[in-house]
């Protein structure tokens, strides 16, 4: 690769950094987001344990749960 493709006339420090930094924003939400997930779960788990029929019924039941499971077929 030549440096002229890298600079692209000029223009090159603008563009590579600006991939950068949207790369960069990218992994950062996907690390906050999939905490967030991983905390969210566990504290489905704590409420809920090992889901019978009973408390499964229960949790499908409440509307933020519905919200979560909307894209799941089964629990």
């Amino acid at each position: 690769m030549n440096n002229e493709t890298l600079l692209m006339d000029g223009y090159g420090l603008y563009v590579w950094s600006a991939f950068a930094f949207t790369l960069l924003s990218f992994v950062t939400l996907y690390v906050f987001t999939k905490a967030q997930y991983v905390k969210e779960k566990n504290k489905f788990i704590i409420k809920f344990g090992s889901l019978n029929p009973q408390r499964a019924a229960l949790a499908k039941s409440q509307s933020i749960n519905k919200e979560i499971l909307s894209n799941t077929s089964s629990i």
